[in-house]
Order: structure tokens, then sequence, then C-alpha cells
């Protein structure tokens, strides 16, 4: 009877920690954008501009991010055409919603730098590659992703 109730607890561990892996690797690409969420920002004079400017202050949740490998879901927002490239801006939030038409913050877009070109699509796709943060250069977006590749779904 021992043997059974350990065996059963056993059992229960295992498969706990099974469903908890595969809901992180299933809720990475979800929860990825809720963590880049997690910026502040402070009013800072910029020589160039002329002027104070938000710079984006990330949390050390985020900075933990930078040169890793993400998986991230999204929308294509284009930039020229809607044509297939290797250079694009990627959205949480589909076009009408995105940070550019003022529906979101600049902390749900990200630069996109793909190794082969990703055909434009107004739906969701899934991309994996590697996080970089961006506080200097203003002329950029915070987050930008390298060497991504188009995830088949």
């Amino acid at each position: 009877m021992r043997n059974l109730l350990s065996f059963i607890i056993f059992s229960f561990i295992c498969l706990s920690a099974n469903a908890q892996t595969e809901s992180v690797t299933l809720s990475n690409s979800k929860t990825i954008w809720k963590t880049l969420g997690k910026i502040t920002y402070k009013k800072e004079y910029d020589e160039i501009m002329g002027f104070k400017i938000d710079k984006p202050v990330f949390s050390k949740e985020v900075q933990k991010l930078d040169g890793t490998p993400i998986t991230v879901k999204g929308y294509i927002i284009p930039v020229e055409g809607y044509k297939s490239h290797k250079e694009f801006i990627f959205s949480a939030f589909p076009y009408n919603m995105c940070f550019f038409c003022g529906g979101a913050g600049p902390e749900t877009v990200m630069e996109v730098v793909a190794k082969e070109d990703v055909k434009y699509t107004a739906e969701s796709i899934t991309l994996k590659g590697t996080l970089y943060l961006n506080d200097d250069d203003i002329n950029r977006l915070m987050y930008s992703i390298e060497d991504a590749v188009l995830v088949k779904e």
C-alpha cells in the first residue's frame, strides 16, 4: 500500500512538472509581449533633438532577455508595401491597433531582420530570433529581433 501511494505521488509530481514545462513552452510567445512591457521612462535632454525625450528604462526581467533567443507571435507591419522582405516591423497587435496607429505603446513593436524573406500576411505569425534592446538610438525602436526565422505552425 505504501509503495502504491509513493508511486501515485511520484506520478502526480512528474505529470505536474511536465504540464508546467509544456505551459511555459506554449505560453512563452504570448507572455513575451507582457514581459517586454515591463519598462518605465525617464526624461532626458537630447542634444540632437534639442529637447527632452522619453528614454526607456528596462526592468531587470527585460534586461535578462537582451541577446537571448525568443519566440514571439505577432503581426507584420509593412514598411515598404505588401510584399516579402527581410526587414520589417513586428507588432503585438494587428495593423489597425498597432503603435503607429495610436492604439498601443512603443513596447509593443520591434524591428525585425530575418534570415530569409517573410511574405506579408494580415494574419498573426510566429518568429524565432535573437532579441536586442535599444535605449540609446532614438531613431530606432527599443526592441529588435535579428536572425529571425518564420516558425511553421
